[in-house]
């Protein structure tokens, strides 16, 4: 049964995954600087009897494994290769060894484990119809995204895909268990940066400067009544400012103050409604006060919708290959994700992989310098997203 054969050979590939996983988390690299992480992909698919595509939006890597009428169907399945600017403070012999950068997003775990579900899928290629396209992207943690750059790019054609499948850890879900929801999962993403211009001058005589340190401080109050008297409160939404710089001092007003912060949104149309209220507050606030509000936005993500007829196809497949009980609903989060871009051009869904486990420790959420995951995920992810893959090919 080739249910039986992709478990099978998801254990005897484990200790290979497990060792590829621990070259890229010692060896990370940033966004769109995945120079040696795509190399270590592409000749992993090389080795396998593949011919991938390199350089795809830079750095990205894109194989279709062909089954048995190749043409039939196309299923993609993706995994992200960037790192973050953390520095890692685990004790762990795979430990980063460039300074100030990290997986600790856990996308060493994305790519090793798709590696080696195309390990899988390459030897089991004549049992099942249709093509398995791979996508190994760069740059999901920095803007413009790199699933966007790849769709440009053509990553979505040439075989188009019926339907795209993207994995994610979880360190609030328990190793051996993965979580799904139908419908929509994540927000859109959008990076808010002011710059508040005033006049500065000498503590002591603030009536002669024009103060941008108590304009920033009416702003970012401000601001918040856009979220709490302008959206829905049935429609979730937050307006973050985790950085301010003003570079004065306990008697210096200083020119200029700068905050920078992120707006998340469920609904496109609230999405462009909100960035035009916090652009008219912001610059309406700063002149009403005597000052200058500059307001620049860099626009991210769009809201992940997971498809609820594929959602439900391959949370089915995750049951059969890892019985109900370790099958689990997950919420609804304010996290944002660039695999949004393909769920706005082809059916989605994006699942979480279970990481965690108490009795070793693991237990730190993603973006923080202890992340870490229990390496037992690695056992059955290939071959469940192979799993996945094969069962969507065989939907009619």
């Amino acid at each position: 049964m080739l249910l039986d054969k992709i478990r099978k050979l998801s254990q005897q590939y484990a200790p290979e995954v497990i060792g590829w996983r621990r070259h890229l988390h010692s060896n990370p690299e940033l966004s769109y600087k995945e120079f040696n992480t795509a190399k270590l992909v592409a000749e992993r698919l090389k080795n396998f009897g593949l011919n991938p595509v390199e350089g795809v939006a830079g750095t990205g890597v894109v194989v279709v494994i062909e089954g048995k009428s190749p043409r039939k169907k196309t299923v993609a399945l993706r995994a992200d290769m960037d790192a973050l600017p953390i520095q890692e403070t685990n004790s762990v012999e795979y430990k980063s060894q460039n300074a100030g950068v990290m997986h600790a997003c856990g996308h060493d775990v994305h790519t090793s484990s798709l590696l080696g579900t195309a390990k899988i899928l390459s030897e089991l290629k004549n049992e099942f119809e249709g093509s398995a396209k791979l996508i190994f992207q760069p740059g999901e943690e920095k803007n413009p995204g790199g699933a966007s750059m790849m769709i440009a790019e053509g990553v979505l054609e040439n075989p188009k895909p019926s339907a795209i499948i993207g994995q994610h850890v979880m360190p609030l879900v328990p190793v051996g268990k993965v979580g799904f929801r139908e419908g929509m999962y994540m927000a859109s993403s959008d990076e808010i940066y002011l710059r508040v211009i005033g006049k500065g001058g000498h503590g002591a005589a603030p009536e002669l400067a024009i103060d941008p340190v108590v304009i920033a401080s009416h702003i970012i109050i401000a601001l918040q009544q856009i979220i709490s008297r302008n959206a829905s409160p049935k429609q979730p939404t937050v307006l973050t400012f985790g950085k301010i710089a003003a570079e004065g001092a306990t008697n210096i007003i200083p020119d200029e103050v700068k905050i920078s912060g992120t707006f998340r949104a469920l609904n496109e149309v609230w999405r462009e409604e909100g960035l035009q209220k916090i652009k008219k507050m912001a610059e309406g606030l700063a002149e009403s006060m005597g000052g200058k509000c500059e307001v620049k936005i860099s626009r991210g993500y769009p809201y992940l919708e997971n498809n609820p007829e594929l959602t439900q196809r391959i949370r089915q497949a995750a049951e059969e290959y890892l019985g109900k009980e370790n099958v689990v609903d997950i919420e609804l989060t304010l996290g944002s994700e660039d695999f949004a871009y393909y769920s706005h051009q082809v059916p989605a869904s994006f699942y979480r992989l279970g990481t965690r486990n108490e009795a070793k420790g693991i237990t730190s959420y993603v973006h923080t310098p202890t992340f870490d995951i229990d390496e037992d995920a690695l056992r059955i992810s290939t071959g469940l997203m192979a799993w996945m893959a094969v069962k969507e090919l065989m939907e009619k």
